[in-house]
């Protein structure tokens, strides 16, 4: 409609332009640019031609509608371009204010995070103080002790040479003494010379006329007796029946005596070889009954065989089964299993043999391999008495052989003596066929040493082993118990209980634990020997009180004394390894040697 209003020619044309009638407003003619204006009135004139079309049309009032209604709608529009805008203000103020407010957590979150650093910071380095100033404590005290054991060395030292030099003194006024009362004597003689000589040949003629006439009278008052005897035959009978008596009265009782002798000795005896044993002897019989009897009737053996004893859990089993196997073996009159126990010294292989042997009713005897070379060709004649004595055993015997690879070793060895050989040898005949009298245990820290028919010989082989971290915190806390807590009483005639020790509360379970894990590589005597020096140390103080610095300090001290033990033992091992090294060049381990432990 506003089409037809605005162009009355008819809908379907179009109005005119000015282009189509060949006139553009910019076309100004040359000369009016050439005079300096460029107005074109033709737009108005236009404008006017349109407004008077406009007022002349009837559908003038629905224009007005129209656009009317057109600009309320632009209006409209506007309007709500107006609120789309404020509420995108909105939203964007909104998330202004998040970004400021995620702005301000984050802020928060690093000021927080910077203060935890800073504490943290901070209880790091009073952390490093604290240890700095234990460890300056510990140097203070290891370089006090070192200047100690210092000090107590140059004591020695010097007391030592002030002895060399009272014993030289000494000596060389012994050796004047000497000289000048022989020169003394010397010169005497010399003086007297004719005098002795002269006294000396009156006295021998004397004693030369004496000899002689006591001689003539003796051979006269002999040979008249002689003949007066010789010619009394009852006088000659009776005297040869009462020497024949006297002969054979003296032959009987040489041998009743030998006889007798050797057998108290089976039965009461105890062979040389024999350290220890739990058989009664004669002497212990006599010179202590009341504590035999006290033993007897009051001490009764414990069920448990590992009673004491601590091994890891693997171990304890089979140290169990065995000791089943043991008793029941000696309840059935079965041949006894022989056993080799090797591995590190300490680790409670004597411990184990006794507690087996008390556990299955049996007598033990101890017996170390080294003390057979000594005896030489007597070694044969021991090793036969040692097990005619184990044979007369009513319980039966447990024959713990301690080191046995110091004689039953190879006898292809060139080093082995024949008086070892021979001994070997008769060890071998002794033990060749299963017994029900006597139990072999051999004990040994090298038993790639024995011989073959050692090792035929044996029946089980258990390896002892170091003990872990779980097997020293029990042996710890067990040994702290037997020691410290409630130590042994003093055993004789009349029981004395021991001073009580006073345990610090500053000792507690973690101590222990700490020494555990620091004893590492420790065996279960050295272990012992640890807590005895914690009692030592107890009863060194004037209330026998033990506290926490005094067990460090004596744990420290074991364990700088273990690492050097196995300083020397690897000094030891590289000698053997380096046989061309020479022994001048490697410093003795009596000589102080310089540890990163001890400095």
């Amino acid at each position: 409609m506003l089409r037809g209003i605005l162009n009355p020619g008819g809908a379907g044309t179009p109005p005119k332009k000015p282009e189509d009638e060949g006139e553009r407003p910019w076309d100004v003619p040359k000369a009016d640019k050439e005079k300096g204006y460029f107005f074109d009135p033709s737009g108005l004139e236009r404008a006017a031609d349109a407004v008077k079309l406009l007022d002349s049309s009837p559908n003038v009032l629905k224009a007005y509608e129209l656009t009317k209604m057109g600009e309320q709608t632009k209006q409209l529009e506007i309007q709500e371009r107006t609120k789309a805008w404020q509420a995108e203000a909105e939203r964007v103020g909104i998330q202004r204010l998040d970004k400021e407010n995620e702005l301000h957590r984050q802020k928060l979150a690093r000021e927080m995070e910077e203060k935890k650093r800073a504490i943290e910071y901070e209880d790091k380095l009073k952390r490093q103080q604290q240890q700095d100033m234990i460890a300056s404590q510990r140097m203070l005290r290891d370089e006090e002790l070192k200047k100690r054991e210092e000090a107590a060395a140059r004591e020695e030292a010097l007391k030592r040479k002030t002895l060399e030099y009272e014993a030289l003194m000494r000596k060389e006024t012994e050796i004047a003494k000497i000289k000048a009362e022989t020169e003394g004597k010397i010169k005497y003689e010399r003086a007297n010379h004719a005098l002795h000589l002269e006294e000396a040949r009156v006295k021998a003629r004397e004693y030369r006329e004496t000899v002689l006439e006591s001689i003539k009278v003796a051979s006269t008052a002999v040979g008249a007796g002689v003949w007066s005897f010789l010619n009394d035959k009852d006088r000659l009978i009776s005297t040869a029946g009462v020497l024949s008596l006297v002969a054979l009265g003296v032959y009987s009782a040489k041998t009743g005596t030998g006889v007798a002798g050797r057998f108290i000795e089976s039965r009461l005896g105890k062979p040389s070889l024999v350290r220890e044993t739990s058989r009664k002897t004669l002497r212990q019989l006599i010179t202590h009954p009341l504590a035999l009897a006290k033993e007897a009737l009051f001490k009764k053996p414990s069920k448990d065989v590992l009673h004491g004893i601590v091994f890891h859990p693997e171990m304890e089993t089979k140290m169990r089964r065995l000791a089943f196997t043991a008793a029941n073996t000696k309840s059935n009159s079965a041949p006894f299993r022989h056993l080799l126990l090797h591995g590190h010294p300490g680790t409670g292989k004597t411990m184990y043999a006794k507690a087996l042997a008390k556990h299955s009713g049996m007598d033990y005897a101890i017996l170390t391999g080294g003390d057979v070379a000594p005896l030489g060709s007597d070694a044969v004649t021991e090793i036969h008495k040692l097990f005619d004595w184990a044979e007369k055993s009513r319980k039966g015997l447990l024959l713990f052989v301690d080191e046995a690879d110091a004689f039953l070793q190879k006898r292809s060895e060139k080093n082995l003596t024949p008086e070892v050989r021979n001994a070997l040898n008769a060890f071998l005949y002794r033990t060749g066929e299963a017994s029900s009298k006597f139990m072999l245990v051999f004990s040994s820290n090298q038993p790639e040493q024995f011989d073959w028919a050692i090792n035929d010989r044996i029946d089980e082989v258990v390896e002892f082993t170091l003990p872990g971290f779980a097997e020293r915190s029990r042996m710890i806390k067990h040994y702290f118990s037997h020691y410290i807590v409630s130590p042994p009483e003093k055993q004789g005639l009349i029981s004395k209980a021991p001073n009580k020790i006073e345990v610090a509360e500053s000792v507690t379970d973690d101590v222990l634990e700490m020494s555990a894990l620091q004893t590492d590589g420790f065996s279960g005597r050295e272990i012992s020997k640890l807590v005895i020096a914690w009692q030592a140390a107890a009863y060194g103080t004037p209330d026998n009180v033990l506290t926490r610095e005094a067990m460090l300090e004596v744990l420290y001290a074991h364990v700088r004394a273990h690492h050097q033990k196995e300083k020397w033992a690897e000094l030891e091992n590289n000698i053997h390894r380096q046989t061309h090294v020479d022994i001048d060049d490697i410093p003795s381990p009596s000589k102080p040697v310089e540890s990163p432990i001890l400095s």
